[in-house]
């Protein structure tokens, strides 16, 4: 149904499965050097929600890229994954407001959560669209699957920069003895 879109969802959507793949990685790598950084309650609020956004793109690719014989089962799908994403927003919000570990700054709710919760939203809407202007919605769900994409790739990086340039409260003896 989007052979024009075929070559554009396999480059997003590898892309995004292997910054997932990496994002485990930095969690990892993270979760060993960080010590005192990066607390449970702050890898909920800014590492997962980069997982989740990585994967929605994952999952919107493979939607689109599945052989429908008609556009209502992906407009469902579509909608479906926007809905889910629109809550999972609102669950980070509540995250991110609830974590003590860091206190946000403007571009930490940009990222993080506006911009995503717009993408989500646009995805909602594309999902509706697609029933009546599919090549119109089409551009949209690019436009969000892309949005998802660097946003999840700028807090990813975001990550690695906070882990590798906060140093550790605790003395060089209490890290060793981990």
């Amino acid at each position: 149904m989007f052979p024009d879109w075929e070559s554009f969802y396999v480059i997003v959507g590898s892309s995004a499965a292997a910054l997932t793949g990496l994002q485990f990685v930095v969690i990892t790598v993270g979760a060993e050097r960080a010590g005192e950084i990066m607390k449970p309650d702050a890898q909920s609020a800014f590492g997962t929600p980069t997982v989740i956004h990585f994967c929605a793109v994952l999952i919107i690719a493979a939607i689109l890229s599945m052989p429908w014989n008609t556009l209502i089962s992906p407009a469902i799908c579509l909608a479906i994954a926007a809905l889910v994403g629109l809550a999972l927003m609102a669950s980070i919000n509540r995250t991110i407001r609830a974590q003590k570990t860091y206190k946000p700054v403007f571009e930490d709710w940009l990222t993080h959560l506006w911009l995503p919760a717009i993408a989500y939203g646009a995805l909602l809407i594309s999902s509706i669209l697609l029933l009546f202007r599919p090549r119109a919605a089409s551009f949209l769900i690019a436009f969000v699957s892309l949005l998802l994409l660097l946003t999840a790739i700028h807090n990813a990086w975001d990550a690695v920069v906070f882990l590798t340039t906060r140093r550790s409260t605790q003395k060089p003896d209490e890290n060793k003895k981990r």
